[in-house]
């Protein structure tokens, strides 16, 4: 890039592709560099129909965080949030419930300076540079932002990110902190990629993945349907993105192309 662009934080390595700029770019959003569309290019090489899936993951966040307003959850933590485009969860939540809170979480340089802009003027919303893996520091900077109440019900989102933490880091643990740290009421949604859809695929995909900042990690139904250890599912269970909950009326998709298991588990 040859003129760095006013969004770009000065120490922001623009020659290193990252996951959250490709989602973006798969998204039709503007903040990503050449090699970031670059991967994407290789990236639907491997797994053409990765556009859809980007855009159900997003439909399946919109319809999740609908169905914890609906449950009466009014603050939300999004763990690994991204480069925010249109449908932010603040958006989505405070149409529906305006005061919602939220706190989003993410380490990507680009991602945590764009939300900072983006939620300059928001006092219901900020966002923490921080590392999902580490719950202890996001739970204490999810506090000291003032916005959540840990005593109250807490919608905690990890959609499209777990497939980005390695075996060695215990998802089920890093889970489980966040779990244990929420009171009964509180809600998990949850998506990530799986080789159980489309393998070959997914095998292409984890390839392209390791030229990035942000190798990927799939997992089988059982092994994320075991991160809801500790929640009750709710219908249908863990399922292929289409399937959680489809809108009356919505085009039905091809559930075997989407790539991604999502679902919602409420703590008991």
């Amino acid at each position: 890039m040859a003129d760095r662009l006013g969004w770009v934080p000065d120490d922001v390595d623009t020659g290193l592709p990252s996951a959250a700029r490709l989602y973006d770019y798969l998204l039709g959003g503007g903040h990503n560099f050449a090699v970031d569309r670059e991967l994407a290019e290789r990236f639907l090489l491997a797994q053409p129909n990765a556009r859809t899936i980007a855009r159900l993951n997003r439909a399946f966040l919109r319809r999740a965080v609908l169905h914890l307003v609906d449950a009466g959850v009014r603050q939300f933590v999004d763990l690994g949030s991204g480069i925010p485009t249109v449908g932010n969860v603040h958006e989505i939540a405070q149409r529906a419930t305006p005061g919602s809170r939220v706190v989003y979480v993410d380490f990507e340089d680009v991602a945590v300076a764009h939300s900072r802009m983006i939620l300059a003027d928001d006092d219901r919303s900020t966002i923490l540079q921080e590392d999902l893996t580490e719950p202890d520091a996001v739970l204490a900077g999810v506090r000291d932002t003032g916005l959540i109440d840990l005593t109250e019900p807490v919608g905690v989102l990890a959609v499209g990110v777990f497939h980005f933490v390695p075996p060695e880091r215990d998802p089920a643990g890093v889970v489980a902190a966040y779990r244990d740290a929420v009171p009964p009421g509180s809600h998990l949604a949850l998506s990530q990629f799986t080789s159980d859809l489309q393998p070959e695929e997914m095998a292409g995909v984890v390839a392209v993945m390791r030229d990035s900042a942000n190798p990927m990690y799939p997992r089988t139904h059982d092994e994320i349907t075991a991160l809801f250890d500790g929640f009750e599912l709710v219908e249908p269970g863990v399922v292929p993105l289409p399937r959680w909950r489809p809108e009356e009326g919505a085009v039905e998709e091809d559930a075997e192309r989407a790539g991604i298991f999502a679902g919602v588990g409420r703590k008991r």
